[in-house]
């Protein structure tokens, strides 16, 4: 059969395959130290984050200028309503965003990019996207996962050449791995890339296609078949969205980000040059993860951004808004509100700026970093935007639109909890992230002692696995009994005079990440080869972790503004309410390892899937239709209009 005719399936697979399919994608070397690594290993690194690292002066400069650039066009060509309203940001808008050079942020300047650092990278994103979410999300889908990102790390110098000047200047670009039956397990990829001669044939279907409406250049995960003289396996493609075949079949409307340019994506007996493949045949998912160990770092951008516009109008608005004869502010059950965001905002902008600057000097390996930094400020910056809306009372619940009409303010706060939804869910849902996480953070312990677990494993490799454990946890086990955070003079440098004390919580976050690791260790031996099913308790661990990472780099962070006499006073008094707000979380978390509710919700869960609890679903209607749960992708000819559209 040609390539041509070549049918396109589903891989069937099991459980245990679709892990290792993950499995082999990842990192294995850790070549460089990671504080969050360390910090679930039970040991508190600090002098890997302390001094805050800086960067360097002719960075700032080039950075300073572009964002104040950014800053006038944001304020003068930037109508965050008129997108709201049209579900779409205007040409004109793409266009002078082009010109300002804001696609090429990322791009070395011999491609014409403008060749800020990931910290300027991330400061524009925020501002951009303050003034509207959806022109966030097209520049960071764009370049932090589109096609510069991938090549930037991965590419030949010939496809440098030909692709990243025009991705700096004129072209947008997407990535497209999602497919309608295929989120996080990508062990399931159906779309194919069928070798023919000195090119591929494409055929498959991709879902949520984040700018493929309007894209000029794609990034496309295929799965090319073994055969001779092909290694197989999921591959990185550069295709042309123009290329004959390539339809995108409709654009996907959704409860937030209003502007997206989010499609379906067809492609039919679609041919790619071989030179447009990026690394080799089977790399595909290592390439993926691999770009977003920094790619993910563009949506906490975005969420500092929106926890500082939800800071400014709590601040406006509870100071002007009077009940019982004072400001709402100074009423103890919405000022706990305020106290909540202004916290989360400054510990925010400390775990991204901080993981900015790492990912900058390539010195540390930030994977866990900036795995931490997505999905604690994805959350975060969701609960501070709820509670922006009930501070705002029934005019948060109103729209923008609806509050100008009436004579006041327009304040999109039902807005921004709308389009921060998505954040929970793009590039990794908070659950997919807890497992991820997770499994780098006992990358050590399955390092050792891994094959004991294994059920593929033969006796004398559980006894090697054995031995090598035993060494390993004599060393490591008794260093989890005591350490600094028990000495009430350590870190004494967080505890200036007439400064709040932050040595006091450092200390805490090396007595928790002990605690954290003795907890896993026992977590382990309890459940062993269960434990990977134990993705509650994961969770919490993941969480008691990237609580104790967003104390040491807030606590860091107002530290180095103290020393630069950068409203260090304020800084500490943030700082420290963060980190008792923490504290009261991060004990919680720790309580509830081992006391929750997960196995008798398993238990409801079966009732729930056997049909026990129907009777439970009685005297409602359905308002939702008929039709598949999941949408036809059968490989094909496309039957429906075209829908893309280029910008010019």
């Amino acid at each position: 059969m040609s390539a041509a005719t070549t049918p396109s399936s589903r891989p069937t697979v099991t459980e245990r395959e679709a892990r290792q399919v993950a499995e082999a994608a990842r990192e294995q070397d850790w070549r460089k130290p990671s504080f969050a690594k360390e910090l679930f290993l039970g040991r508190f690194r600090l002098d890997l984050i302390h001094p805050h690292p800086l960067p360097a002066d002719d960075d700032v400069q080039r950075g300073e200028e572009f964002l104040a650039k950014l800053r006038d066009f944001c304020e003068t060509k930037i109508d965050g309503s008129v997108i709201e309203r049209d579900a779409r940001i205007p040409d004109q808008v793409i266009t002078g965003l082009k010109e300002l050079g804001a696609f090429g942020m990322k791009i070395d300047t011999k491609y014409g990019g403008l060749g800020l650092t990931q910290v300027y990278y991330n400061k524009a994103l925020a501002l951009v996207g303050s003034a509207n979410p959806a022109i966030g999300a097209l520049l960071s889908a764009h370049q932090s996962i589109g096609v510069p990102q991938p090549l930037k790390m991965f590419g030949t110098q010939e496809q440098k050449d030909a692709f990243l000047p025009r991705c700096a200047r004129t072209d947008i670009s997407a990535f497209l791995l999602t497919e309608p039956d295929v989120g996080s397990d990508p062990a399931r990829l159906a779309t194919t890339a069928v070798p023919d001669g000195d090119e591929y044939v494409l055929d498959g279907v991709k879902l949520w296609t984040t700018n493929g409406v309007v894209a000029d250049l794609l990034v496309v995960m295929a799965r090319v078949p073994k055969s001779e003289g092909h290694k197989g396996g999921i591959t990185a493609f550069v295709v042309e969205a123009a290329s004959d075949g390539v339809t995108v079949e409709n654009r996907n409307a959704f409860m937030g980000l209003r502007g997206l340019e989010n499609g379906v994506t067809r492609f039919h007996q679609v041919r790619v040059p071989a030179a447009n493949r990026i690394g080799p045949e089977g790399a595909g998912l290592k390439i993926a993860l691999t770009t977003l160990n920094t790619g993910r770092l563009s949506l906490p951008a975005m969420c500092v951004g929106a926890g500082k516009w939800c800071l400014k109008i709590a601040r406006e608005w509870s100071a002007v808004r009077e009940q019982w004869g004072k400001p709402v502010a100074l009423h103890e059950a919405v000022g706990s509100k305020i106290s909540f965001i202004a916290a989360t905002t400054f510990a925010l902008e400390a775990v991204l700026d901080l993981s900015s600057q790492m990912a900058d000097e390539d010195r540390n390996d930030i994977r866990i970093e900036a795995a931490l930094a997505k999905l604690y400020g994805s959350e975060m910056a969701c609960l501070m935007a709820d509670e922006l809306v009930q501070i705002r009372g029934g005019r948060g619940f109103e729209t923008a639109a609806s509050l100008e009409a009436r004579g006041e303010r327009a304040v999109p706060a039902e807005q921004i909890l709308r389009d921060l939804r998505i954040n929970r869910i793009f590039e990794g849902s908070t659950e997919i992230m807890h497992l991820l996480i997770a499994r780098e953070a006992v990358d050590a312990h399955l390092s050792v002692a891994g094959d004991l677990i294994d059920p593929d494993k033969t006796l004398a490799d559980k006894a090697k696995a054995g031995a090598q454990a035993g060494a390993f946890y004599a060393k490591w086990l008794p260093k989890l009994v005591a350490g600094p955070g028990q000495l009430p003079r350590s870190y004494a440098d967080f505890h200036p005079s007439g400064h709040p004390d932050l040595a006091a919580h450092l200390r805490y976050v090396e007595r928790a990440a002990r605690k954290l690791a003795r907890s896993t260790f026992y977590a382990m031996s309890r459940w062993q080869g269960r434990m990977e099913t134990k993705q509650g308790f994961l969770g919490r661990i993941v969480d008691i972790g990237a609580e104790l990472f967003a104390m040491s780099a807030a606590c860091v962070r107002a530290e180095h503004l103290r020393a630069t006499d950068d409203h260090g006073r304020e800084a500490y008094q943030l700082a420290d309410a963060f980190c008792r707000q923490a504290r009261i979380r991060v004990e919680e978390l720790f309580g509830r390892l081992w006391t929750n509710t997960d196995d008798l919700d398993h238990k409801v869960v079966k009732g729930v899937l056997g049909g026990a609890y129907e009777w439970l679903e009685q005297g409602i209607v359905d308002p939702s239709g008929d039709g598949p749960w999941i949408a036809d992708a059968t490989p094909g000819a496309s039957q429906r209009e075209n829908v893309h559209r280029p910008i010019p």
